[in-house]
Protein backbone atom coordinates (compact mmCIF):
# COMPACT_ATOMS: atom_id res chain seq x y z
CA UNK A 1 0.00 0.00 0.00
CA UNK A 2 1.32 3.42 -0.94
CA UNK A 3 1.97 5.81 1.84
CA UNK A 4 1.33 9.21 1.09
CA UNK A 5 2.02 12.44 3.58
CA UNK A 6 0.98 15.74 2.81
CA UNK A 7 2.09 18.49 4.34
CA UNK A 8 2.19 22.58 4.44
CA UNK A 9 4.38 23.86 1.66
CA UNK A 10 7.96 24.12 3.45
CA UNK A 11 10.83 26.53 3.68
CA UNK A 12 14.59 26.31 3.39
CA UNK A 13 16.20 28.02 5.83
CA UNK A 14 19.33 27.73 4.89
CA UNK A 15 20.83 27.25 0.64
CA UNK A 16 23.36 27.98 -1.20
CA UNK A 17 22.33 29.04 -5.01
CA UNK A 18 25.20 30.18 -5.63
CA UNK A 19 25.92 32.85 -8.85
CA UNK A 20 25.90 33.21 -12.37
CA UNK A 21 25.85 29.82 -14.49
CA UNK A 22 24.90 28.14 -11.16
CA UNK A 23 21.75 29.77 -11.17
CA UNK A 24 20.66 27.72 -13.91
CA UNK A 25 20.52 24.71 -11.93
CA UNK A 26 20.02 25.15 -8.19
CA UNK A 27 17.59 28.16 -8.35
CA UNK A 28 14.91 25.81 -10.14
CA UNK A 29 15.92 22.98 -7.97
CA UNK A 30 15.38 24.83 -5.01
CA UNK A 31 11.97 25.93 -6.34
CA UNK A 32 10.68 22.65 -6.67
CA UNK A 33 10.06 22.30 -3.27
CA UNK A 34 10.49 25.32 -1.10
CA UNK A 35 8.72 28.46 -0.90
CA UNK A 36 11.29 30.83 0.70
CA UNK A 37 14.78 30.28 0.89
CA UNK A 38 17.54 31.81 2.90
CA UNK A 39 19.85 32.69 0.27
CA UNK A 40 23.68 31.97 1.98
CA UNK A 41 25.86 35.44 1.06
CA UNK A 42 28.97 33.63 0.53
CA UNK A 43 29.79 34.65 -2.93
CA UNK A 44 32.99 35.79 -4.86
CA UNK A 45 32.72 38.58 -3.96
CA UNK A 46 30.20 38.33 -0.81
CA UNK A 47 26.81 40.41 -0.23
CA UNK A 48 27.91 42.58 2.05
CA UNK A 49 25.56 45.55 1.28
CA UNK A 50 21.86 46.07 0.69
CA UNK A 51 22.83 47.05 -2.83
CA UNK A 52 24.46 43.80 -3.58
CA UNK A 53 21.67 42.00 -2.24
CA UNK A 54 19.11 43.32 -4.45
CA UNK A 55 21.23 42.51 -7.07
CA UNK A 56 21.91 38.84 -6.32
CA UNK A 57 18.20 38.63 -5.72
CA UNK A 58 17.29 40.20 -8.50
CA UNK A 59 19.79 37.45 -10.90
CA UNK A 60 17.87 34.47 -9.04
CA UNK A 61 14.85 35.66 -9.92
CA UNK A 62 15.66 36.37 -13.55
CA UNK A 63 17.37 32.49 -13.40
CA UNK A 64 13.51 31.38 -12.71
CA UNK A 65 11.98 33.31 -14.83
CA UNK A 66 13.95 31.63 -17.41
CA UNK A 67 13.43 28.44 -16.29
CA UNK A 68 10.49 25.85 -17.28
CA UNK A 69 9.06 24.73 -13.66
CA UNK A 70 5.75 25.53 -13.42
CA UNK A 71 4.00 29.13 -12.99
CA UNK A 72 2.33 28.38 -9.70
CA UNK A 73 6.16 27.55 -8.35
CA UNK A 74 7.48 30.43 -9.68
CA UNK A 75 4.79 33.00 -8.25
CA UNK A 76 5.57 30.97 -5.05
CA UNK A 77 9.33 30.77 -4.97
CA UNK A 78 10.64 33.67 -2.72
CA UNK A 79 14.55 34.01 -1.96
CA UNK A 80 15.43 35.71 0.91
CA UNK A 81 18.44 37.25 1.16
CA UNK A 82 21.86 37.31 3.90
CA UNK A 83 24.05 40.18 4.22
CA UNK A 84 27.70 38.71 5.03
CA UNK A 85 29.08 39.52 8.09
CA UNK A 86 32.52 41.71 8.14
CA UNK A 87 35.05 43.27 10.11
CA UNK A 88 33.61 46.21 8.28
CA UNK A 89 29.70 45.93 8.69
CA UNK A 90 28.67 49.00 10.13
CA UNK A 91 25.19 49.96 12.36
CA UNK A 92 24.53 52.03 8.79
CA UNK A 93 24.28 48.74 6.89
CA UNK A 94 22.39 46.98 8.74
CA UNK A 95 19.79 49.93 8.78
CA UNK A 96 19.74 49.96 5.08
CA UNK A 97 19.19 45.56 5.18
CA UNK A 98 16.05 46.02 7.21
CA UNK A 99 14.80 48.89 4.94
CA UNK A 100 15.19 46.59 1.59
CA UNK A 101 12.57 44.13 3.62
CA UNK A 102 14.34 41.53 1.14
CA UNK A 103 17.45 40.98 3.93
CA UNK A 104 16.08 38.58 6.60
CA UNK A 105 19.49 37.56 8.30
CA UNK A 106 22.96 38.91 8.50
CA UNK A 107 25.70 35.50 8.46
CA UNK A 108 28.18 35.18 10.59
CA UNK A 109 31.93 33.11 9.28
CA UNK A 110 34.74 32.97 11.38
CA UNK A 111 37.23 33.77 8.87
CA UNK A 112 38.55 30.56 7.05
CA UNK A 113 35.20 28.22 8.50
CA UNK A 114 34.04 27.18 4.96
CA UNK A 115 34.02 27.81 1.59
CA UNK A 116 34.34 31.41 0.29
CA UNK A 117 34.77 32.20 4.30
CA UNK A 118 38.07 33.82 4.02
CA UNK A 119 36.65 37.52 4.79
CA UNK A 120 34.43 36.29 7.49
CA UNK A 121 34.72 38.34 11.26
CA UNK A 122 38.49 37.67 12.49
CA UNK A 123 37.50 39.83 15.78
CA UNK A 124 33.80 38.44 16.60
CA UNK A 125 33.15 40.33 19.62
CA UNK A 126 34.44 43.87 18.21
CA UNK A 127 31.03 43.84 16.21
CA UNK A 128 29.28 45.22 19.40
CA UNK A 129 27.88 48.15 16.84
CA UNK A 130 26.40 45.56 14.75
CA UNK A 131 25.25 43.22 16.85
CA UNK A 132 23.44 46.80 18.93
CA UNK A 133 22.02 47.62 15.56
CA UNK A 134 20.78 44.03 14.96
CA UNK A 135 19.07 44.02 18.20
CA UNK A 136 16.85 46.84 17.60
CA UNK A 137 15.92 45.66 14.12
CA UNK A 138 15.10 42.24 15.36
CA UNK A 139 17.68 41.10 12.49
CA UNK A 140 18.55 37.37 13.25
CA UNK A 141 22.49 36.66 13.38
CA UNK A 142 22.98 33.51 11.75
CA UNK A 143 26.15 32.03 12.96
CA UNK A 144 28.43 29.14 11.70
CA UNK A 145 29.20 27.77 14.56
CA UNK A 146 32.82 26.71 14.52
CA UNK A 147 36.06 27.90 15.82
CA UNK A 148 38.60 27.64 13.25
CA UNK A 149 42.37 27.76 14.93
CA UNK A 150 44.41 25.18 13.54
CA UNK A 151 45.65 23.74 16.68
CA UNK A 152 41.77 22.37 17.20
CA UNK A 153 40.55 19.17 16.09
CA UNK A 154 38.17 19.79 13.13
CA UNK A 155 35.74 17.70 15.23
CA UNK A 156 35.93 19.82 18.21
CA UNK A 157 35.27 22.91 16.31
CA UNK A 158 32.07 23.43 16.87
CA UNK A 159 32.07 22.25 21.08
CA UNK A 160 34.40 24.80 21.17
CA UNK A 161 32.90 27.64 19.40
CA UNK A 162 29.73 26.99 21.72
CA UNK A 163 32.22 27.74 24.83
CA UNK A 164 34.51 30.48 23.60
CA UNK A 165 32.51 32.41 21.27
CA UNK A 166 28.80 31.96 21.47
CA UNK A 167 28.17 32.00 24.98
CA UNK A 168 29.97 35.33 24.78
CA UNK A 169 27.36 36.79 22.56
CA UNK A 170 24.31 35.83 24.10
CA UNK A 171 25.34 36.71 27.63
CA UNK A 172 26.17 40.42 25.99
CA UNK A 173 23.61 40.64 23.41
CA UNK A 174 20.92 39.45 25.36
CA UNK A 175 17.97 40.31 22.70
CA UNK A 176 20.14 39.23 20.14
CA UNK A 177 17.97 36.42 17.72
CA UNK A 178 20.50 33.85 16.75
CA UNK A 179 20.22 30.99 14.32
CA UNK A 180 22.79 28.03 15.24
CA UNK A 181 23.12 27.00 11.68
CA UNK A 182 23.08 23.41 10.48
CA UNK A 183 24.62 22.19 14.07
CA UNK A 184 26.29 18.89 14.34
CA UNK A 185 26.77 17.63 17.86
CA UNK A 186 24.35 17.14 20.98
CA UNK A 187 26.54 19.73 22.48
CA UNK A 188 24.93 22.05 20.40
CA UNK A 189 21.76 20.59 20.49
CA UNK A 190 21.44 21.03 24.31
CA UNK A 191 23.11 24.47 24.07
CA UNK A 192 20.44 25.29 22.16
CA UNK A 193 17.69 23.86 24.61
CA UNK A 194 19.18 25.43 27.27
CA UNK A 195 18.55 28.95 25.86
CA UNK A 196 15.84 31.21 25.48
CA UNK A 197 13.13 31.45 22.73
CA UNK A 198 15.60 34.08 21.19
CA UNK A 199 17.94 30.96 19.76
CA UNK A 200 17.14 28.72 17.36
CA UNK A 201 18.58 25.83 15.16
CA UNK A 202 18.80 24.70 11.67
CA UNK A 203 19.15 20.88 11.13
CA UNK A 204 20.70 19.36 7.45
CA UNK A 205 19.10 16.06 6.46
CA UNK A 206 22.75 14.55 5.80
CA UNK A 207 23.49 14.79 10.11
CA UNK A 208 20.61 13.44 11.01
CA UNK A 209 20.88 10.77 8.43
CA UNK A 210 24.65 9.93 8.17
CA UNK A 211 27.76 10.10 10.57
CA UNK A 212 31.51 9.70 10.18
CA UNK A 213 31.35 6.30 9.14
CA UNK A 214 29.53 6.88 6.26
CA UNK A 215 32.17 9.41 5.19
CA UNK A 216 35.48 7.42 5.85
CA UNK A 217 34.60 3.63 6.37
CA UNK A 218 35.65 1.95 3.12
CA UNK A 219 37.60 4.94 1.78
CA UNK A 220 36.94 8.16 1.82
CA UNK A 221 33.68 9.53 -0.02
CA UNK A 222 33.84 13.15 -1.33
CA UNK A 223 29.97 13.67 -1.30
CA UNK A 224 29.45 13.13 2.29
CA UNK A 225 31.90 15.82 3.18
CA UNK A 226 30.00 18.73 4.43
CA UNK A 227 31.41 21.56 7.06
CA UNK A 228 30.58 21.30 9.46
CA UNK A 229 31.99 17.71 8.94
CA UNK A 230 29.65 14.48 10.07
CA UNK A 231 30.25 13.88 13.23
CA UNK A 232 30.24 10.14 15.92
CA UNK A 233 26.54 8.29 15.78
CA UNK A 234 26.08 9.57 19.15
CA UNK A 235 25.74 13.18 17.49
CA UNK A 236 23.40 11.93 15.22
CA UNK A 237 20.90 10.24 17.48
CA UNK A 238 20.65 13.09 19.32
CA UNK A 239 20.25 15.84 16.55
CA UNK A 240 17.12 13.07 15.08
CA UNK A 241 16.12 13.48 18.83
CA UNK A 242 15.77 16.89 18.92
CA UNK A 243 14.50 17.32 15.05
CA UNK A 244 11.22 14.95 15.66
CA UNK A 245 10.42 16.10 19.09
CA UNK A 246 8.40 18.57 18.31
CA UNK A 247 10.49 21.28 19.51
CA UNK A 248 9.88 24.49 17.60
CA UNK A 249 13.79 25.40 18.15
CA UNK A 250 14.51 23.42 15.33
CA UNK A 251 13.88 23.56 11.99
CA UNK A 252 14.71 23.06 8.58
CA UNK A 253 17.77 24.19 6.58
CA UNK A 254 19.35 21.86 3.82
CA UNK A 255 23.30 23.50 3.70
CA UNK A 256 22.72 21.98 -0.22
CA UNK A 257 25.95 23.31 -1.44
CA UNK A 258 26.73 22.73 -5.39
CA UNK A 259 30.35 22.08 -6.00
CA UNK A 260 30.78 20.97 -9.66
CA UNK A 261 31.73 16.90 -9.58
CA UNK A 262 35.29 17.98 -10.99
CA UNK A 263 35.96 19.95 -7.55
CA UNK A 264 34.31 17.02 -5.25
CA UNK A 265 36.38 14.14 -6.72
CA UNK A 266 39.52 15.97 -6.35
CA UNK A 267 42.59 15.90 -4.27
CA UNK A 268 41.55 18.55 -2.51
CA UNK A 269 37.81 18.14 -2.74
CA UNK A 270 35.39 20.92 -1.69
CA UNK A 271 32.96 21.13 1.07
CA UNK A 272 29.40 20.51 0.66
CA UNK A 273 26.40 18.09 0.05
CA UNK A 274 23.67 19.18 -2.87
CA UNK A 275 20.57 17.98 -1.49
CA UNK A 276 18.09 20.57 -3.17
CA UNK A 277 16.29 17.99 -4.97
CA UNK A 278 15.79 15.27 -2.83
CA UNK A 279 16.28 17.06 0.68
CA UNK A 280 12.63 16.65 1.38
CA UNK A 281 12.31 12.71 1.13
CA UNK A 282 15.95 12.67 2.74
CA UNK A 283 13.96 14.59 5.64
CA UNK A 284 10.76 12.14 5.45
CA UNK A 285 13.40 9.13 5.82
CA UNK A 286 14.83 10.42 8.89
CA UNK A 287 11.96 11.08 10.55
CA UNK A 288 10.18 8.07 9.51
CA UNK A 289 13.28 5.73 11.03
CA UNK A 290 12.31 7.19 14.57
CA UNK A 291 8.17 6.88 13.60
CA UNK A 292 7.99 10.02 13.50
CA UNK A 293 6.78 11.63 10.55
CA UNK A 294 3.84 13.43 12.08
CA UNK A 295 6.16 16.06 13.49
CA UNK A 296 7.70 16.72 10.30
CA UNK A 297 5.42 19.35 8.89
CA UNK A 298 6.46 21.63 11.54
CA UNK A 299 9.70 20.98 11.26
CA UNK A 300 9.89 21.94 7.80
CA UNK A 301 7.33 23.98 7.38
CA UNK A 302 5.82 25.73 10.23
CA UNK A 303 9.10 26.28 13.19
CA UNK A 304 11.01 28.23 10.92
CA UNK A 305 9.06 30.83 9.48
CA UNK A 306 7.16 31.45 13.06
CA UNK A 307 10.94 32.21 14.32
CA UNK A 308 11.44 34.72 11.52
CA UNK A 309 8.01 36.10 12.69
CA UNK A 310 6.33 35.13 8.79
CA UNK A 311 3.17 33.84 7.99
CA UNK A 312 3.18 29.69 7.31
CA UNK A 313 2.84 29.00 3.65
CA UNK A 314 -0.86 28.29 2.26
CA UNK A 315 0.03 25.86 -0.29
CA UNK A 316 0.56 22.21 0.52
CA UNK A 317 3.30 19.08 -0.78
CA UNK A 318 2.37 15.59 -0.78
CA UNK A 319 5.25 13.22 0.20
CA UNK A 320 4.88 9.60 -1.59
CA UNK A 321 6.33 6.06 -0.11
CA UNK A 322 7.98 5.06 -3.34
CA UNK A 323 10.82 4.51 -4.65
CA UNK A 324 12.87 6.58 -6.40
CA UNK A 325 16.88 6.69 -7.94
CA UNK A 326 18.33 9.95 -7.64
CA UNK A 327 20.05 10.96 -10.74
CA UNK A 328 23.98 10.05 -11.06
CA UNK A 329 24.44 13.93 -11.88
CA UNK A 330 22.44 17.18 -13.28
CA UNK A 331 24.07 19.91 -15.97
CA UNK A 332 26.02 22.84 -13.85
CA UNK A 333 27.98 25.51 -15.12
CA UNK A 334 27.27 24.95 -18.67
CA UNK A 335 29.81 22.36 -19.47
CA UNK A 336 30.03 20.57 -15.94
CA UNK A 337 27.99 18.34 -13.99
CA UNK A 338 26.94 18.52 -10.24
CA UNK A 339 26.78 14.98 -8.49
CA UNK A 340 23.94 15.59 -5.83
CA UNK A 341 24.41 13.26 -2.02
CA UNK A 342 23.61 9.78 -3.02
CA UNK A 343 23.41 10.33 -6.38
CA UNK A 344 22.78 6.95 -8.06
CA UNK A 345 21.08 5.28 -5.66
CA UNK A 346 17.72 4.24 -4.70
CA UNK A 347 15.72 6.30 -1.80
CA UNK A 348 11.94 5.30 0.33
CA UNK A 349 10.25 8.71 -0.60
CA UNK A 350 9.48 11.30 -3.21
CA UNK A 351 7.75 14.36 -3.94
CA UNK A 352 4.52 13.58 -6.23
CA UNK A 353 4.22 15.13 -9.27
Amino acid sequence: MTTTLTIIQPDDWHIHLRDGAALATTVPHAATSFNRVICMPNLTPPVKTAAQAISYRERIMQALADSDIDKARKAAFDPRMVLYLTDHTTASDIDDAVATGIISAVKLYPAGATTNSADGVTDILARAEVFDAMQKHGLPLLVHGEITRESIDIFDREKRFLDEVLQKIISTFAELRIVMEHITTADAADFCLAQGNHIAATITPQHLLFNRNHLLVGGVKPHYYCLPILKRAVHQKRLLEVATSGNPKFFLGTDSAPHATSTKEAACGCAGCYTATHALPLYAAAFESVDALDKLENFASVYGAKFYGLPTNTSTITLIKKPQTIAASYPYLETQTLTPLLAGETIAWQVAQ
